[in-house]
């Protein structure tokens, strides 16, 4: 008997797709299950099926009416219960069995019947977690979902918090996590299927309007785990067993008959450089397509959309990526154009996701097919492939950046973790140039047992480096986070020994404004951290708000008035001053000390984002309410 298997993302950002849900619906399709994967509000969710419930059986009592064409307005008074609506609604149908199927489904969603055991339609849940600090969604998501299950036994919650935090989300949620890999078999159900080796299922990824950054690529591993146990990492515990090498070439072969070709490799290794294997790697890299200069034809999606829905494979997903490529074609030539095809899709209701049958697909196959072929002729693109956890610096050699020359790799990454390791991390970044690499880039942990000024020098030595060697390195600081740490792990709020609020402060209000990374560029960056690290340090303690509106603090004169009051202070008021400004918060400073010269320096940091805004278009003289400024 088919199973009704739910695959659930919680409803936060990010980039990548939920590969380890990509390979449960592998598994379960395999299995003959019907499959349905949600990201979104779960609200959202359950209007849907109570939509669904309600289709079925206005069809089954009046099949002259097309139902779907009338969703908006049918979902909008199953969720509102207008009266208005329900008037235009039952005056489609002479049955009256319709007007109570409404009434039914109206109470049915607003006395909350589909959470009773009976109505629940999930076999079978599956919870995908990833940060600890998004830990609120994530357990209101498991807490919620478990309403929808048939048995809370049949939920099963794994990722990375799942792994790392058993305990704790089983008393947050009741549900015993699974931890770990599905590398073994049988492990949910009675059979010998290793899921962890399955294929990804990429079409999931049309059921959903959320669009992940990184898409059009393979996910994979041809490695697992990291023969390194740095105190701040959790891979340790994520993929406890280092494997040397894993094939992906089966599983690309399989990825391009069924969905089609991707542009991009992005491989998870956590650190590919220590396997033994590295260039049989390198070598099924090459042998899968992605050789040094290798480019990529895009491939005809509709075709790949029509031949899956021909096959009867996840009809939801492909129905809506259809239409989201016939509205595609309609913004590209315009429907005065193709005024014929415009009109023939709107006549078979294609235009619509909630009205379109796959049925008017192949109807209208014939007549839109040519036009697709034109519109997937675009030039060919160039391949790249990502290690994109990075590679370690330490087992760089000549060897492997020569063989890892072979294919287009953009950007290699290399860690720079900490300042302890810059000799070693030079040494590096010049092997990797030395043998062709120009696109670097890198994490700089801060935040964790480094001092502010060693993020300073970290960033400093990728500058200089890009200029002496002509390469590009893109810095990404990212701040350490104790994922496993009591009283953090569900926030962001830890401050390392070296570091304050203020500080971190600093550091994302720059990064604010170059949207996370630092590349090259040494006037950029001595403008952006400062020309040296005294002016570095100047930044530290500079407000917030003129950090993000430098230039125009700048130009009129503010922030060096501030930086003089600040100056002026003496070592007394400096030891008051301080440890305010380090906890960032001056919301009551005129509680905190009647020292007016202090006073007078904390009136800069109150200065919100807003005044910035309403200075800058009035073009007047700031007048802080306090009225402590004198210009």
């Amino acid at each position: 008997m088919k199973r009704n298997i739910l695959l659930i993302e919680p409803n936060y950002k990010n980039k990548y797709p939920p590969i380890g849900l990509m390979k449960l619906s592998t598994y379960y399709k395999m299995l003959g299950d019907n499959v349905t994967f949600f990201k979104g509000n779960l609200m959202d969710l359950v209007l849907e099926d109570t939509y669904q419930a309600l289709l079925k059986q206005l069809y089954a009592n009046d099949d002259t009416v097309f139902w779907e064409k009338h969703k908006p307005q049918i979902c909008e008074y199953i969720k509102r219960g207008y009266t208005n609506i329900f008037d235009e609604l039952i005056l489609l149908s002479e049955s009256p069995i319709v007007k109570e199927l409404f009434k039914y489904y109206r109470k049915y969603y607003h006395k909350q019947e589909y959470f009773l055991p009976k109505n629940r339609k999930w076999d079978r849940l599956c919870i995908s977690t990833l940060f600890t600090f998004y830990w609120d969604i994530t357990i209101e998501t498991i807490n919620f979902a478990k309403k929808l299950c048939r048995s809370e036994k049949d939920i099963m919650v794994g990722g990375i918090i799942a792994t790392i935090l058993q305990d704790r989300l089983e008393k947050a949620t009741g549900i015993k996590p699974f931890a770990g890999l599905l590398d073994k078999p049988g492990v949910l159900d009675n059979n010998d299927i290793i899921i962890d080796t399955l294929p990804l299922d990429y079409s999931i990824l049309e059921e959903i309007d959320y669009q992940y950054p990184a898409s059009d690529a393979y996910f994979g591993y041809m490695t697992r785990g990291c023969v390194n146990k740095c105190k701040f990492c959790a891979v340790p515990k994520l993929e406890p067993e280092f494997k040397e090498f894993i094939s992906i070439s089966e599983h690309i072969a399989n990825t391009d008959k069924m969905f089609g070709l991707k542009k991009d490799l992005l491989l998870l290794d956590n650190n590919v450089l220590a396997s033994c294997q590295f260039d049989r790697i390198i070598d099924e890299i090459k042998e899968v397509g992605f050789t040094k200069g290798s480019k990529l034809d895009s491939p005809n999606l509709f075709e790949i959309a029509v031949k899956n829905l021909r096959s009867g494979y996840n009809d939801a997903g492909y129905l809506r990526s259809i239409v989201k490529q016939y509205h595609a074609l309609i913004k590209k030539y315009g429907s005065q154009k193709i005024q014929k095809v415009y009109d023939l899709l709107e006549a078979h209701h294609l235009l619509e996701y909630h009205t379109a049958k796959k049925e008017a697909v192949f109807a209208t196959y014939d007549v839109v097919k040519e036009l697709f072929e034109k519109f997937y002729k675009k030039p060919s693109r160039q391949r790249y492939v990502d290690f994109n956890q990075g590679i370690d610096a330490r087992l760089i050699t000549d060897a492997n950046m020569k063989k890892m020359a072979e294919i287009p790799v953009r950007p290699v990454r290399i860690a720079f973790d900490n300042w302890r390791t810059h000799k070693i991390y030079e040494k590096a970044v010049r092997t990797a140039a030395k043998y062709g690499h120009k696109d670097l880039s890198n994490y700089l942990l801060y935040n964790y047992d480094d001092k502010p000024i060693e993020l300073y020098w970290r960033l400093k030595l990728n500058i200089r480096l890009c200029e002496e060697l002509d390469i590009s390195i893109y810095s990404f600081p990212m701040k350490y986070h104790p994922i496993e740490d009591p009283e953090y792990f569900s926030n962001r709020d830890y401050i390392g020994q070296y570091w304050n609020r203020k500080y971190i402060r600093t550091i994302q209000a720059v990064l604010n404004s170059t949207k996370g990374k630092i590349g090259k560029g040494l006037s950029f960056f001595k403008k952006a951290f400062g020309a040296n690290e005294d002016e570095f340090y100047k930044l530290l303690y500079m407000p917030e708000t003129m950090i993000i509106y430098r230039f125009y603090f700048e130009k009129i004169g503010m922030t060096e008035k501030w930086w003089s009051a600040f100056q002026s202070l003496s070592a007394e008021q400096r030891a008051l001053i301080n440890p305010i400004i380090h906890s960032n918060d001056f919301s009551e400073i005129e509680k905190l000390t009647n020292d007016n010269d202090v006073l007078s320096v904390l009136s800069y940091y109150k200065i919100t984002r807003d005044d910035a805004e309403k200075l800058m278009q009035s073009g007047k003289p700031y007048a802080h309410p306090a009225g402590w400024f004198r210009f």
